[in-house]
């Protein structure tokens, strides 16, 4: 069974640093793109960052751009989220999702929740003081 499971979260003072997991079992990432998002209360979900199936490519939301890092260790079946220097407003659930595709290049889709087929249950991010 297609499963996703993240892990790294918790609770961290602003400036802090997490890095968040995303590991696939009964399915190779190898061909799939994969996508993290985070929802927080009362808001919808957003996406944050996607990287391709190779990890050449990779993108990211506005906000997060030079404090986030996508990779991808598909030796390991897993795809990491490195968060530096976060903020309050960091906070909420984060989620991270799989789509296969083979692409060269992240889809210009690739930061929207609807283009994913498979999803994890989340681990809660929380960035307080």
């Amino acid at each position: 069974q297609l499963q996703l499971v993240e892990s790294g979260g918790g609770l961290v003072q602003p400036g802090g640093s997490l890095r968040l997991s995303c590991a696939a079992s009964g399915f190779t990432l190898d061909y799939y793109s994969i996508g993290w998002f985070r929802q927080a209360p009362g808001k919808e979900r957003e996406g944050v960052s996607c990287i391709n199936s190779s990890g050449g490519s990779t993108d990211y939301a506005d906000s997060v751009k030079g404090r986030f890092t996508i990779s991808r260790d598909n030796a390991k079946n897993t795809v990491y989220l490195q968060m530096n220097s976060l903020k309050p407003e960091d906070t909420g659930v984060y989620y991270c999702a799989a789509k296969r595709d083979l692409a060269n290049s992240v889809q210009p889709m690739c930061l929207h929740h609807f283009w994913y087929d498979w999803w994890g249950q989340g681990t809660q991010v929380t960035v307080s003081s």
